[in-house]
C-alpha cells in the first residue's frame, strides 16, 4: 500500500529537506545581500528567512494563506497573482518554491514583473526536476500508480525545469544575471546516509552541476525608454507600507537586527 503524501512544508521537516534548507539560506544570504533599494518582499516559505542579510530598510513577508502557530508570522496574507502594491513600487522580490506551490505560476511572474520598478530583481529558487531526486520522484509516481511506494519529494504543484522558467522570463523582459544549481548528495531519506555522501556535493557542483537538486536563478527587470525615478522621489512615494493589513508587523533594518 502507498504512504500518505505529505505537503511542502510538512516535508522541509524531513532530512533532506533540512538539508535542502540550509542550503538555500547561504545561497540567499549570499544573493540578496548586495542588492540595495528600499522594498522588498518575499513571498512564501516562512521556514526561510530570505532576505536577513538584506539592508533594504522596508522587508515584508508575504504568504498566500495563514500559517500553523508556530510558523514565522508574516506580515500580509495575500494571493501571489495580485499583489497589494502599487506599480513599480519594490525593489526586490524573492520566491523560495513560491512558483512551484502556485495555482498559476505564469501569473505569480506577471504580478511580480508589475511591481517590480525598472531595474529591480526577483530572486528565484526551485525544485530541479533534471536531478537524481527529480529521477527518484518520477520513479516514485509510477510506483505509486501500481499501488505502492512512497514520494521522495512533495507532491505539491508542478515542479518546473530550468530552462522553462529562463524562457518565462526572457518572455517578461527579465533579463536573468545568474543561474546556479545545489544540493547533489543522491536521494537519502535519512540523515545518516545524507551525511555519508557529503563528498558528493563537492564533485557534483564541478563535474555535473546541472543535475543539482535544486536550481537558484537571480534575474531583473529591463524596461526600454522608461528612465528610473530618482531615489528621494521614489522613497518619498512609499514611505509607508501600502496597505493596512491586521497581521502585518514592524521589519527593523538588517543593521538594527545585528
Amino acid at each position: 500500500m502507498s504512504e500518505p503524501i505529505i505537503g511542502m512544508h510538512q516535508w522541509f521537516e524531513t532530512p533532506p529537506g533540512r538539508y535542502l534548507l540550509a542550503w538555500e539560506q547561504a545561497e540567499f544570504d549570499r544573493a540578496v545581500g548586495d542588492i540595495f533599494g528600499y522594498h522588498a518582499l518575499q513571498l512564501g516559505l516562512p521556514e526561510l528567512e530570505t532576505l536577513r542579510a538584506n539592508r533594504m530598510p522596508r522587508r515584508w513577508l508575504g504568504v498566500a494563506r495563514a500559517q500553523g502557530p508556530h510558523a514565522r508570522m508574516p506580515d500580509l496574507v495575500t494571493d501571489f497573482a495580485a499583489l497589494p502594491f502599487e506599480a513599480n513600487s519594490l525593489d526586490l522580490v524573492v520566491l523560495p518554491h513560491s512558483l512551484e506551490l502556485s495555482d498559476d505560476p505564469h501569473a505569480t511572474l506577471r504580478e511580480v514583473e508589475r511591481v517590480l520598478v525598472p531595474e529591480g530583481k526577483v530572486v528565484i529558487c526551485c525544485l530541479n526536476p533534471a536531478s537524481l531526486w527529480g529521477l527518484r520522484q518520477r520513479r516514485a509516481h509510477l510506483y505509486r500508480r501500481l499501488g505502492f511506494g512512497q514520494l521522495y519529494l512533495p507532491d505539491a504543484g508542478e515542479f518546473i525545469g530550468y530552462r522553462r522558467l529562463r524562457d518565462w522570463l526572457r518572455l517578461l523582459s527579465f533579463e536573468v544575471e545568474t543561474g546556479s544549481f545545489g544540493c547533489w548528495r543522491p536521494a537519502m531519506a535519512t540523515e545518516k546516509w545524507l551525511n555519508r555522501y557529503e563528498w558528493v556535493d563537492r564533485i557534483g557542483a564541478r563535474w555535473w552541476p546541472i543535475f543539482g537538486a535544486v536550481y537558484f536563478i537571480v534575474a531583473v527587470k529591463r524596461v526600454r525608454g522608461v528612465k528610473l525615478m530618482r531615489a528621494w522621489k521614489r522613497r518619498a512615494s512609499m514611505s509607508a507600507a501600502p496597505v493596512p493589513l491586521a497581521n502585518r508587523s514592524h521589519r527593523t533594518p538588517a543593521s538594527e537586527e545585528a
